[in-house]
């Protein structure tokens, strides 16, 4: 009695985890036919901790691409704001910070071995006094974002904004 009780849950085990797999949700139909996902992040936010929530989201999505077979081409850029949160000068943060900045400077380390590009925006950095050879490793100072925002979408790729 005890095996066949066994065998019965193992088997309703198998069935709910196979009609598990077969409604799990996709993203099929917006990707259909699309082979490089081509997106730029407009990164516009002040608070640390919450850019820690966006950037694991980016990765995810960066993830989610991998494995419905698109080639991930993502760029992250930091204007406004934002730009103290990628600086490696912590002296204007407040020190309850210094602990999601330290996440940030990790995950945009992780996206960048994904090959994730980044970009500073250098007005910014002249209006809110960042240096530009104090931004974190990897992040590439340019002109103007808006400039570089309206190249992108030029060349085909999808703006989404994060504030």
């Amino acid at each position: 009695m005890k095996i066949f009780k066994s065998v019965v849950m193992i088997m309703a085990v198998m069935l709910a985890a196979g009609s598990m797999a077969a409604t799990q949700p996709d993203d099929s139909d917006a990707l259909a036919g699309v082979k490089t996902g081509k997106v730029i992040f407009d990164i516009n936010m002040t608070d640390a901790k919450k850019m820690t929530l966006y950037l694991m989201v980016i990765d995810e999505t960066v993830e989610d691409l991998k494995k419905q077979g698109v080639t991930p081409d993502v760029i992250l850029a930091f204007r406004g704001l934002s730009v103290r949160l990628i600086s490696k000068d912590r002296e204007p943060m407040e020190l309850t910070d210094d602990e999601h900045l330290d996440k940030i400077e990790q995950q945009l380390a992780a996206l960048q071995k994904k090959g994730v590009k980044m970009e500073a925006c250098s007005v910014a950095t002249r209006l809110f006094r960042v240096k530009n050879e104090d931004l974190l490793d990897g992040i590439k100072a340019v002109g103007n974002t808006f400039v570089s925002l309206t190249g992108y979408q030029a060349q085909g790729y999808a703006n989404i904004p994060i504030y």
